[in-house]
């Protein structure tokens, strides 16, 4: 089987199943790292008001722009 012929015969299992035609697998190593869960965490403390969350807010890109410039940490 081409690769073409796959194609089309993937396409009409779409449209037929109304879904992809093949299951789609996630490997274990897409769980966040400490780093990006530690973000998390306190994204979702801020959002509960549990901490406070002074995070910049920007009116517009030349200014988060002018911001990110400033600080080099991001």
């Amino acid at each position: 089987m081409t690769l073409d012929e796959y194609f089309v015969l993937a396409v009409k299992q779409l449209v037929i199943q109304d879904r992809i035609p093949f299951a789609v697998l996630v490997p274990d190593e897409d769980e966040p790292n400490v780093v990006t869960r530690r973000a998390m965490v306190a994204g979702e403390a801020k959002e509960l008001g549990l901490i406070p969350d002074n995070s910049p807010v920007f009116t517009d890109v030349a200014a988060m722009m002018a911001y990110l410039d400033q600080n080099d940490e991001f």
